[in-house]
């Protein structure tokens, strides 16, 4: 975590970061709860076009991404790290560019008695664990990329990867 947070900070675009700040997160290789996940305490804000942390690296630091991993885990237990970060429609065509594998969900679909994030993804992870899994929002639901992979490093590499796109394209 401490290696991916370090690429983050020096190099991402902070264009990439919602409104709602992002986060970061890996999972312990059995992890059942939000407890088994390490994130960024407070998650991560753009502030003067620089990357931030709000605070240090803790388990349980982060239910809303843990609850991405654990449920990608459950069907390949080797996806271990996510990230989210800002959705726009310029930010897909770029990560389509990357030749991401890209599913989306959509959270008006959602069957009730269940939770978005939980059905969202494990929607979009049936066939295998996809690169990306997106939503474009809805009432009172902020549109998200969420970023997956085996580690966190990996998942920062691959959002240096989007941000350089988006720098050199001026997105």
């Amino acid at each position: 975590m401490n290696e991916a947070m370090m690429l983050l900070t020096e190099r991402m675009d902070a264009r990439l970061i919602p409104e709602t700040g992002m986060n970061i997160a890996y999972a312990l290789p059995d992890a059942r709860s939000k407890d088994d996940v390490a994130a960024v305490r407070g998650g991560i804000v753009g502030h003067a076009d620089r990357v931030h942390p709000a605070g240090d690296i803790a388990f349980g630091a982060d239910a809303y991404v843990a609850r991405i991993v654990i449920t990608a885990m459950r069907f390949d237990p080797a996806i271990r790290s996510a990230a989210t970060i800002r959705f726009s429609e310029a930010v897909l065509i770029e990560m389509e560019n990357l030749l991401f594998e890209i599913c989306s969900f959509d959270p008006e679909k959602e069957p009730p008695g269940v939770q978005t994030m939980d059905w969202g993804v494990a929607s979009c992870c049936r066939e295998g664990v996809p690169d990306v899994i997106y939503d474009r929002g809805a009432a009172g639901k902020e549109p998200t990329i969420r970023l997956l992979g085996e580690d966190p490093v990996t998942v920062a590499r691959n959002l240096l990867k989007l941000s350089n796109r988006i720098t050199y394209a001026q997105l």
